[in-house]
């Protein structure tokens, strides 16, 4: 009989790294982008920080594997920067995270992303990440490359040395050279990830370069950093039965009624004594210390609940960006001649607060872009979702809305078409994603409910913009007709009738007049809501 052999988180992902966004050479440098740029934001945002990125990405050889070029992915922030001793942890440790589990609507929860590109880097070019870094009690930076221990799921420390950095007090710069391949447009595109991220960060300042093409300055539209709100706690009836043992572990020797208490929202002392009387949980029990219970007595307790009417958990705990904010950032993908945007009010979802925003553009310039393509765009905690379109709760909400009434045109079960983009933002401290890589969100019909009832709203907003342009296109139309055939009835008239010179000129008066009489009604309605749109 062969021995039993027990390995390591980082030895896991490593032979797994499909699974956090690594399975194939494009999706490895978006993912290396993608999670270095969500770590700045949440880092700069967590110190109160206007996030200011750099980012570099340049081609510098040949991969190593077939087909692949040697690309050099470089993200600079005005971030706090990290400490001497925290930089192996986050760079090359996985579940090293002051968020994980936290129940927060920050973008980065597991500790897994960003070491998971230093693996990828190590194993395709075998060196893992560059760092440099300063916080504001460093005199000076900190030069180092972080490998990871894939045996023992540790931060590895090579090339240490310190450095001047007279750019900023504080900050850091990291350097990933890994084996890949760069797409820019598209779904999977670099500057449609980018594009994304301004959209839903007006507070981001970003600077970028991709290959041989010039730099791109965005600046921000807003000063205003958002708050994230302060953690909450899950509430029972989202947990499985494994999930409610394996969560009662981080709450080490306290009793059962304890762990209920401060481990869960909306569970107080008359809900455990309701539960208790209703099910004859014996006061013992729920004395008993954790570590003690046996399975039995948890499945026996965690039924208790599910049959139990609790209240929904507090809608406090989730981010808004805001109308205010999307209307400033919304111009930021380009000129457009119409907008709108709708913010709902926090709603329960499958016992989980969640926040729908929509922002819907119709673009004058469609230069280089499919006028009959709708962009969607989707993201979850303000992070752009790229990848597995279908199968997102968020697609098969704009599928179910009969776009047609609104003026689009549209196939049976499918995403409207025309020159228009379409943003849908979901905040929720818990966030059901299909897998780890976090590029979808799963589907319930709760929540595809309440995003189709955002996504209606904006429909609403856009058929009526669509009927007064209708009614503008009529009514020059019809304008242009009386002045083409106007003046040849009349003259027909005048010399059937030999009417005088001043007769002719009040018959055509007259028939502007009558011809025209909702012209001044019309345009006194076009322009007000053209000055509504402004």
């Amino acid at each position: 009989m062969s021995k039993i052999k027990t390995s390591s988180t980082a030895e896991y992902f490593s032979k797994n790294l499909q699974q956090v966004g690594f399975s194939s050479p494009l999706k490895a440098v978006l993912t290396t982008l993608k999670e270095a740029v969500d770590n700045s934001l949440d880092a700069c945002e967590d110190s109160g920080i206007l996030p200011h990125i750099k980012i570099n990405i340049s081609k510098i050889g040949k991969g190593s594997s077939r087909n692949t070029d040697l690309i050099k992915i470089k993200i600079e922030d005005n971030g706090p920067g990290l400490s001497v001793q925290d930089l192996p942890a986050v760079f090359g440790e996985y579940l090293a995270s002051s968020k994980f589990g936290k129940g927060q609507c920050s973008r980065g929860q597991q500790g897994i992303g960003i070491s998971a590109a230093t693996t990828w880097a190590q194993l395709t070019n075998a060196t893992g990440v560059c760092v440099e870094s300063k916080t504001k009690n460093m005199q000076q930076a900190v030069s180092m490359v972080i490998d990871v221990d894939i045996k023992n799921n540790k931060g590895l420390v090579k090339k240490k040395t310190s450095i001047k950095w007279n750019k900023k007090k504080h900050g850091l710069k990291a350097s990933f050279v890994i084996d890949g391949r760069v797409q820019l447009n598209g779904d999977g595109g670099l500057i449609t990830y980018l594009e994304g991220t301004s959209l839903v960060n007006p507070h981001l300042e970003l600077d970028y370069t991709l290959l041989e093409n010039d730099p791109v300055s965005v600046k921000r539209v807003s000063d205003v950093i958002p708050k994230v709100p302060p953690p909450t706690l899950p509430h029972p009836h989202t947990m499985k039965l494994g999930e409610f043992i394996t969560y009662s572990h981080l709450y080490g020797k306290i009793s059962l009624s304890k762990f209920l208490k401060t481990g869960f929202s909306r569970i107080s002392d008359a809900t455990i004594k309701e539960i208790s009387k209703k099910n004859k949980i014996k006061s013992s029990l729920l004395n008993l210390s954790l570590p003690k219970l046996l399975d039995s007595d948890f499945k026996k307790v965690f039924e208790a609940l599910q049959e139990a009417t609790l209240m929904n958990p507090q809608t406090n705990s989730v981010l808004i960006i805001g109308e205010k904010a999307l209307e400033q950032s919304i111009h930021r993908i380009g000129d457009v001649d119409f907008f709108s945007v709708v913010t709902r009010k926090p709603r329960i979802c499958d016992f989980k607060p969640v926040v729908i925003e929509v922002a819907m553009a119709r673009l004058n310039d469609t230069k280089g872009k499919d006028e009959n393509s709708l962009q969607l765009l989707r993201f979850a905690n303000r992070v752009p979702l790229q990848f597995d379109k279908s199968s997102c709760a968020l697609t098969k909400a704009v599928e179910s809305v009969n776009w047609k009434a609104y003026g689009l045109q549209q196939s049976k079960n499918s995403v409207p078409s025309g020159p228009y983009v379409l943003a849908i933002s979901m905040t929720s401290p818990f966030i059901k994603f299909k897998n780890a890589s976090k590029e979808t969100v799963d589907a319930s019909e709760e929540l595809v409910e309440e995003i189709r009832k955002a996504l209606i709203q904006t429909g609403q907003k856009l058929g009526r913009y669509i009927r007064k342009e209708k009614k503008e296109f009529d009514l020059e139309r019809k304008i242009q007709h009386i002045e083409k055939f106007a003046p040849i009835l009349v003259n027909a008239l005048v010399k059937i009738t030999k009417a005088p010179i001043k007769r002719k000129k009040k018959a055509e008066l007259g028939l502007m007049k009558i011809l025209g009489r909702d012209a001044k009604n019309a345009e006194a309605e076009l322009t007000q809501a053209k000055e509504k749109l402004k």
